[in-house]
């Protein structure tokens, strides 16, 4: 999926816009942000709030091309969360709207329950 999402990207770029793609591949881990033990976690998230904050981000000046995958239902360890691709002109543009992006899907759009032992 990213690898065909790069491919697209550059495909339909113009590369005087089009300086630096970054990838967010997010995963399930092995323990929770507290350092105990976990067997996996439940996710969902919101289609539409998704759609509109890819919307949003896609629009600043600078961005080329914006997406995102969310998983959802009963995810185990080392499953993948989510995958995130923000293309631009310049790294200090890309930088903060992928860093930005990943933060209000973790705060604003999922919902997510860890499984413990």
């Amino acid at each position: 999926m990213v690898e065909q999402w790069i491919n697209e990207i550059k495909e339909n770029s113009d590369f005087k816009d089009l300086g630096m793609i970054l990838v967010h591949n997010g995963m399930v881990r092995g323990t929770s942000k507290a350092g105990e033990p976990v067997q996996g976690m439940h996710l969902s998230y919101d289609k539409e709030a998704l759609a509109s904050l890819l919307d949003e981000l896609g629009k600043r000046e600078g961005i080329v091309a914006i997406k995102a995958w969310i998983n959802q239902g009963l995810l185990k360890v080392g499953d993948d969360i989510m995958c995130a691709v923000v293309a631009g002109r310049f790294r200090t543009i890309v930088i903060p709207v992928l860093e930005e992006l990943v933060f209000r899907i973790k705060k604003d759009i999922v919902t997510e329950e860890e499984i413990r032992e």
